[in-house]
């Protein structure tokens, strides 16, 4: 019988474990705040632990920057997972800081992963443990911090943004695990580039895709890995698309932004991507709506129909043929002429509804279906437009008897609004004329 058989065996750490930085000089990446000079280089140097949330995408160091506090400032790391904690797990953590605290002088850092899916009494346990400054909290999280962190704890703490690494900053990262761990393995720069690309910022992502290559290639070591064994060992890496994080509504702004812009490469590029990340093909499909009626309006009113059309298509084809109707939409939008007129005016209509108050509808415009309706005035004196030349009361009011006369709708000169324009002009110097 093997003697070793029982032994207890320790797990063999992931190739993301085993290159965790052990000293800050050693992390990539986050110059922007480690380097000299920058905040918290400067709170490593101080030796002065505070509260703070990082906020940033995966992969971007996060967990290692807490665990160096915690070793740069010889105080206790404690570590939760929002995900996986509740408020017991909070107590248990408190109660440990206590103890280090009365036992050996030590202050505890909490580290909080996912913070944001903490709801908000939870988050609020944490209060009055980083008032008294027994533990030093650091929250991580994906997800913007102003929406997902009470402002009670936000106001408590320093928010710090890392940022994904650059391809440059993976290309070290690739080259120490090379060195470290994977006994030299040999990759063709089209491999390596690829590589670096599914990454996508991932520092966590890269290394877990070496190992998988380092297993796959085994005892048979190749004298070179090139872009075909990447491909077939890789299962398919979808690109950092968190679909209810920021970087969703990221990529959802920049493809807004690149239709109203009037630029269709652009607005191809983004939907492209939001597709190939996993978002949904008919959320896109509303945001396209939202587009054609925010930004084109009546400029071109086919737009909206345009983008229903795709919607509904999308609904019959599915994916991946239904996507290419959601892709013409999006140039169609991307190169039609642009107003926002319509918007405009509904919030300004909006804004004076809010602040107005609540006056009467003028008696001639009122409806007058019963016998004492009429007796009393409902309707009477009001101008039945079809009757007038060129079908148009001139000079007619529509609005409440005692307030001025808005302009809220203000047609510009692109597109089918131009003609709009030139008929209210029209209409307007009738109404001019009438009013002398």
């Amino acid at each position: 019988m093997d003697p070793d058989l029982f032994q207890k065996r320790e797990p063999q750490a992931p190739l993301a474990e085993a290159l965790r930085p052990r000293t800050l000089d050693e992390v990539v990446g986050q110059s922007h705040l480690l380097g000299a000079g920058k905040p918290l280089r400067l709170a490593f140097e101080a030796r002065k632990p505070h509260s703070m949330i990082l906020w940033g995408p995966p992969g971007v160091g996060k967990t290692t920057l807490a665990r160096l506090m915690a070793q740069a400032f010889d105080a206790e790391f404690i570590a939760i997972s929002a995900v996986l904690s509740g408020v017991k797990d909070i107590r248990d953590a408190v109660q440990r800081a206590e103890l280090e605290l009365q036992q050996r002088g030590r202050q505890t850092i909490l580290f909080v992963d996912e913070v944001h899916r903490f709801n908000k009494a939870q988050q609020d346990a944490f209060l009055p443990y980083v008032e008294r400054g027994l533990i030093t909290f650091i929250g991580a999280t994906t997800e913007n911090p102003s929406f997902e962190v009470i402002g009670a704890l936000l106001s408590r703490a320093a928010v710090y943004v890392l940022q994904p690494l650059s391809d440059a900053e993976l290309g070290l990262l690739f080259g120490r695990a090379q060195q470290r761990a994977l006994d030299g393995l040999r990759f063709s720069e089209g491999a390596r580039q690829m590589l670096i690309g599914y990454a996508d910022g991932d520092a966590r992502r890269l290394l877990n895709m070496l190992e998988q290559v380092d297993t796959a290639v085994g005892k048979n070591r190749q004298d070179e890995i090139g872009e075909t064994f990447v491909k077939h060992t890789l299962t398919q890496s979808l690109r950092r698309f968190d679909k209810g994080g920021d970087a969703f509504y990221d990529q959802i702004s920049a493809l807004h932004k690149s239709v109203r812009g009037s630029a269709p490469d652009a607005a191809l590029y983004w939907l492209t991507r939001m597709l190939d990340g996993g978002a949904d093909p008919l959320y896109i499909g509303r945001r396209l709506i939202r587009m054609a009626v925010e930004d084109i309006g009546l400029a071109d009113p086919r737009a909206l129909r345009i983008a229903l059309d795709a919607c509904e298509t999308y609904e019959r084809l599915g994916s991946p043929e239904g996507e290419l109707a959601l892709a013409e939409a999006a140039l169609y939008l991307a190169v039609a002429p642009k107003s926002n007129a319509a918007y405009v005016a509904y919030s300004s209509a909006r804004e004076l509804i809010a602040n107005d108050k609540s006056r009467p509808v003028p008696e001639h415009l009122r409806n007058a279906p019963t016998r004492l309706m009429k007796e009393l005035g409902y309707g009477r004196d009001y101008r039945y437009a079809h009757d007038e030349q060129g079908a148009y009361a001139a000079g007619e009011n529509y609005f409440p008897d005692d307030m001025a006369q808005p302009r809220l709708y203000e047609p510009t000169q692109r597109g089918l609004e131009a003609k709009i324009k030139e008929r209210l002009d029209h209409l307007r110097e009738l109404d001019r004329k009438a009013k002398k």
